[in-house]
């Protein structure tokens, strides 16, 4: 399949640059899903609501599931240490870098990262950091010394700090938001690029389709009958990269991080043996689950498996689903991997339908913009 086949025309003026003003009161853009009496697909049927009426599609008995990943502060602003005579690290003088973590890479704070510009550092310089954007204080919180050149241009490096490394970086680090928002990150990031449930710190970027829930509407949903599965997917820089091949099938995703606890995997599985729907808040939660999946020989049915694993799962049309039955989402970048989940889900052409009225109505796109929920 060509990459072609999932483009779309989008106005720049409908990329979402900040969040909605409350997490609920953005726009929902309702997809159903009706066949005809031969099993084919008929006309998309849409409504237009709010995001706090997904209540009203959210039935006693649904399982939703949810990524739980925390997003770190992930994008550090320093200086090239300049060497003195002796070859050491000096406290500050050198050219600005920016770094962008990606993930760790072993035992300790050894982490591969994005580095900006990318020619100005190679293995044995050291970069030293302070708050974001400004000048390197007395003392910097943070020292990074490069260690090797890792893929695609990233930097191994080693961080050396006081106290807890975490805590350094919510002091210094700033929101990774995607490239797309043309402007700095802000103290509002810290808490608007976050879901309301987030725990497991690891992630580069949002669950987008998770932002638009409250403490309040999650409530209101567990006391509707509805049942919560969370499960954890670290979002890697992967979300961001292009589809760059011509033919689909010859994507490779990038590899991520999750784990299905027993709990979740109980709940999940539960829905599953008693014919009940399980919808997916989210691409991430749903490569999740799709992961973790096998079929019980016992119960007749897919279950998911609890534990922890990595996984490089791409699903384009044509894909055989095994856990999730609905699906919850942002509007996605055109040719992106994302899109062609959703695409799998349903059909190519009626998501297009879709997203062609979702640009006459001028949803907001992408990860601050507004949802849908294919039924």
């Amino acid at each position: 399949m060509r990459i072609e086949a999932f483009d779309y025309e989008l106005p720049k003026s409908l990329i979402a640059q900040k969040p909605a003003e409350k997490r609920d009161s953005s726009r929902l853009l309702v997809v159903h899903r009706d066949k005809k009496e031969d099993g084919s697909w008929a006309d998309v049927r849409i409504e237009h609501r709010h995001f706090f009426d997904i209540l009203e599609y959210l039935k006693e008995g649904d399982c939703l599931v949810l990524n739980d990943s925390k997003v770190i502060p992930a994008r550090l602003f320093g200086r090239k240490a300049v060497k003195d005579d002796a070859g050491k690290g000096a406290k500050e003088g050198g050219a600005r870098v920016e770094f962008l973590l990606i993930k760790r890479t072993g035992a300790g704070d050894t982490w591969e990262v994005m580095v900006r510009p990318g020619r100005r550092l190679k293995p044995g310089d050291d970069v030293i950091f302070s708050g974001p954007g400004s000048d390197i204080p007395e003392g910097p919180l943070l020292r990074a010394h490069i260690l090797d050149f890792g893929a695609d241009g990233t930097r191994i490096v080693q961080f050396e700090y006081e106290g807890i490394f975490m805590e350094r970086l919510e002091e210094i680090g700033s929101m990774p938001l995607p490239p797309y928002i043309e402007r700095p990150s802000g103290d509002d990031d810290k808490n608007r690029y976050q879901t309301v449930y987030c725990r497991e710190e690891g992630s580069v970027a949002a669950p987008t389709a998770g932002l638009h829930f409250t403490e309040e509407l999650l409530e209101t949903a567990k006391a509707k009958g509805v049942e919560l599965a969370y499960v954890t997917l670290h979002v890697g820089i992967g979300t961001f990269r292009p589809v760059k091949v011509e033919n689909i099938e010859d994507h490779h995703m990038h590899f991520e991080e999750y784990t299905v606890p027993e709990e979740a995997a109980e709940t999940i599985n539960r829905a599953k043996r008693e014919g009940r729907r399980v919808i997916s808040v989210g691409t991430t939660s749903t490569r999740t689950v799709e992961s973790a999946a096998y079929f019980d020989e016992a119960a007749e049915c897919w279950q998911v498996r609890a534990g922890s694993g990595s996984t490089g799962i791409f699903i384009y049309p044509g894909y055989e689903w095994k856990i999730i039955d609905s699906l919850i989402t942002n509007f996605h970048l055109p040719k992106s991997t994302l899109l062609m989940l959703i695409s799998a889900l349903y059909d190519r052409e009626k998501i297009l339908e879709v997203y062609e009225e979702a640009v006459r109505e001028e949803y907001r796109f992408f990860s601050y913009g507004d949802a849908m929920f294919i039924e």
